[in-house]
């Protein structure tokens, strides 16, 4: 039987709203990230929860215990489900970067830190490992953007534009393979 993970993203940040590169900083939750944080427990509330992990930053862990509390769960905080750390270039403005590096528009991916194959090697093993402590479970899974769009892009669902904060994508783990069922 599959294990359904509900991956949602941390709420808004300053950082967010500032169109800055967080990677790896730790910034914290905003007021509206932690009324996002409310709401996203609200429209969970009718689900059967086994387990909620989260990404070990602040604005993911925070996000994460406004659903698990009520429920009397634990938040288990895993350095995996981290978002990608893009090097010497958290903390600049997407405006910023540009002017720093006006190649970036041409580049695949931002940053000089770690890479988009190396950010999906992480997070979907550990996803992996999620699924097979939890078999047929169901989970809660409170990350970043980036890996959101890793694990979207393994189950070959096409983005545009960026994923909103507290979003959820609902997938399944099953034999190791990953699949939507948005």
């Amino acid at each position: 039987m599959p294990t359904t993970i509900l991956l949602a993203r941390h709420g808004e940040t300053d950082w967010n709203v500032e169109r800055r590169v967080q990677g790896h900083t730790d910034t914290p939750l905003n007021a509206r990230g932690r009324e996002q944080s409310r709401a996203l427990a609200d429209n969970l509330a009718g689900e059967r929860l086994d387990a909620v992990y989260a990404s070990d930053l602040g604005r993911a862990v925070e996000t994460a215990r406004a659903v698990a509390g009520p429920r009397g769960l634990d938040v288990v905080e895993l350095v995996e489900l981290r978002e990608r750390h893009f090097g010497t270039w958290e903390g600049l403005s997407d405006t910023e970067v540009l002017e720093r590096f006006p190649d970036a528009r041409n580049q695949p991916h931002w940053g000089d830190g770690e890479s988009p194959a190396e950010l999906a090697s992480r997070v979907l093993g550990a996803l992996r490992r999620i699924a097979d402590t939890y078999p047929d479970g169901q989970v809660l899974v409170v990350t970043h953007g980036g890996p959101l769009r890793a694990v979207l892009r393994q189950c070959e669902v096409e983005l545009d534009g960026s994923i909103d904060n507290c979003h959820v994508a609902r997938i399944e783990i099953e034999a190791g393979g990953f699949r939507s069922v948005d």
